[in-house]
C-alpha cells in the first residue's frame, strides 16, 4: 500500500497522532538549541547542569514508567492529556523563573527534554494507540509517517530556534540574551497548548476501553502450536509469565542498541565537529539540520523494507551498515567532505529500523499488554542510553574520543546480532499480516 494512498485512507484519531509527534518534537527541537546557554545565563554552573541533565532523565523515566504502566486502566487520553498540561506548566515555570531548584523539581515531573529525544509516556501510548487503531496491512506506512513527522519537526524545531535567536538578538526586540531564551520556551508553551487541542480532539476510540472484546493477533514464534504471548485476561495489571519472558528478551535486544547509541549522543556528535573541523555555530546548525532530514526521509522506505522482508530482516538490513557507517566517521577526520558523507549516510540508515521495529513490537505483543510493554521497552533504552555518555568524557578526556564511534557500533551490531538469533523466524507471519 502507497504511502500516499494510507495518507488519504488514514482516519482522524492517527491524522490527529500524526500532528501531536510533529508538534511535540518541534517543541523538544526549540528548546534542545537552548537549554544549556539557559541555564549558563542564570549562572548554573557545569556541574549544577550535568546533574539537572541526570534527574531530568531519571525524573522522565519514572513518570513514564508509572503513566504507561496505568494508561489503559486510566485513560490514554487523559494520560496524554495529563502530559501535555505538565509540559504547558513547565514552559511556564522556565519563561518566569530563575531558581535552579524550581526549574529542576519541574523539569523532573514536567515534561522538559535534555535533548530533542522523545521524553515523557508520549511515544509509547500513541503507538499503542496506533496499533489498535490500524489493520496490519497499513501498519507498515502509518508507523513510517508517524516517525517521519516527528523527526521532522525536531529538524525544524533546531533550525526555527537558531534564526529566532538570531532575530531577537539582531532587531534588539530583547535586551538580552537570556530574554531571548525565556522567549522560546514561551514558543514551547504554545506548541504545547497545540498538542493538548490534538489529544482533546481524539475520539474515544483512541481508548482501549472500546476494544475489550476484541480478539487480539497472536503470532507463533517459539513452538507451532504455541502462542509467544498468553495474556491473563483476568488480570488486567499483571503480565503473563509468556509475556515477561519475551520482554526480557526485547530488553536485552533494544537496551543493548540504546547503550551503544548512548556512546555519542547528539551533544557530543556536535562537540567532535566543533572540535575536530573547527565548524562554526552556523555550519554545525546545517549539517545537522540536513542530517535530520535525511533521516525523516528514511523513514518512508523503512516501510516497504518492513513489508518485503519483514520486520527482523528490514532491521538488520538498515542497522548493519548505519553501525558501519557509524564506524567510519572518526577515521575521516581529515577529510571534513568525506565525513560529513559518512555522517548522512549513518543518518540514512539509522531510521530505517523505526517502524519495523514498532511492527515487531505491535504484532507479536497483545493488545492488552502493548502499552505496558512498550513503556517499559522505551524506559529501559533510555536507562541504557544514559550510561554511555560517562564512558565517554572519560575516553574524551584521554584523546580517545573516536573510540566511542566503534563501541557504539559494535553493541549497535551486537544488540541485532541477539535480535536476529531469537526472532527472525517472526518475519514470515508478519509478512503475511502486513502484506493481506
Amino acid at each position: 500500500m502507497g504511502s500516499l494512498q494510507v495518507l488519504k485512507q488514514a482516519n482522524s484519531d492517527i491524522k490527529l497522532l500524526w500532528s501531536s509527534a510533529f508538534l511535540r518534537l518541534m517543541s523538544y527541537g526549540l528548546t534542545n538549541q537552548i537549554l544549556t546557554l539557559f541555564l549558563r545565563e542564570i549562572g548554573i554552573s557545569e556541574e549544577q547542569m550535568g546533574w539537572f541533565m541526570s534527574l531530568t532523565l531519571i525524573g522522565d523515566v519514572s513518570i513514564s514508567y508509572f503513566l504507561t504502566w496505568h494508561a489503559d486502566s486510566w485513560g490514554r487520553r487523559k494520560t496524554l492529556t495529563y502530559g501535555a498540561v505538565m509540559m504547558i506548566m513547565s514552559a511556564g515555570v522556565f519563561t518566569y523563573f530563575e531558581n535552579y531548584y524550581i526549574l529542576l523539581l519541574f523539569a523532573i515531573f514536567g515534561v522538559i527534554s535534555p535533548s530533542s529525544d522523545e521524553v515523557g509516556p508520549f511515544k509509547s501510548i500513541e503507538e499503542s494507540m496506533i496499533a489498535h487503531l490500524t489493520p496490519h496491512n497499513m501498519r507498515p506506512e502509518v508507523y513510517a509517517m508517524h516517525s517521519l513527522l516527528g523527526t521532522l519537526g525536531s529538524a525544524l524545531g533546531s533550525i526555527i530556534c537558531g534564526w529566532l535567536i538570531s532575530l531577537f538578538q539582531g532587531f534588539g526586540i530583547f535586551n538580552s540574551d537570556l530574554a531571548c531564551y525565556k522567549a522560546i520556551f514561551a514558543i514551547y508553551g504554545l506548541l504545547g497548548v497545540g498538542k493538548l487541542i490534538t489529544i482533546l480532539c481524539l475520539s474515544q476510540s483512541a481508548d482501549f476501553e472500546s476494544h475489550h472484546d476484541e480478539q487480539p493477533d497472536v503470532v507463533q514464534v517459539l513452538e507451532e502450536d504455541t502462542p509467544l504471548i498468553d495474556v491473563d485476561l483476568r488480570n488486567k495489571r499483571k503480565l503473563s509469565p509468556d509475556t515477561k519472558s519475551v520482554l526480557i528478551k526485547l530488553l536485552v535486544i533494544f537496551m543493548l542498541d540504546s547503550f551503544g547509541y548512548g556512546f555519542m549522543t547528539s551533544a557530543w556528535l556536535v562537540y567532535y565537529y566543533s572540535t575536530y573541523f573547527n565548524m562554526t555555530a552556523l555550519a554545525l546548525g546545517v549539517l545537522f539540520f540536513v542530517a535530520k532530514l535525511v533521516m525523516a526521509l528514511s523513514s518512508m522506505p523503512s516501510s516497504a523494507l518492513a513489508r518485503t522482508f519483514g520486520p527482523v530482516k528490514a532491521t538488520l538490513i538498515a542497522q548493519v551498515p548505519s553501525a558501519v557507517f557509524f564506524i567510519l566517521i572518526p577515521f575521516t577526520e581529515h577529510h571534513l567532505s568525506l565525513s560529513i558523507l559518512f555522517l548522512n549516510l549513518y543518518s540514512l540508515t539509522s531510521a530505517m529500523d523505526v517502524t519495523p521495529r514498532q511492527i515487531l513490537l505491535t504484532t507479536i505483543i497483545k493488545p492488552r499488554d502493548l502499552t505496558r510493554v512498550m513503556g517499559v521497552v522505551n524506559i529501559g533504552k533510555t536507562f541504557a542510553r544514559c550510561v554511555g555518555p560517562i564512558f565517554t568524557g572519560i575516553l574524551a578526556n584521554r584523546g580517545l574520543l573516536w573510540l566511542c564511534y566503534v563501541l557504539s557500533g559494535l553493541f549497535v551490531i551486537l544488540a541485532d546480532f541477539i535480535l536476529g538469533v531469537l526472532f527472525i523466524n517472526v518475519d514470515s507471519e508478519i509478512i503475511k499480516k502486513t502484506n493481506a
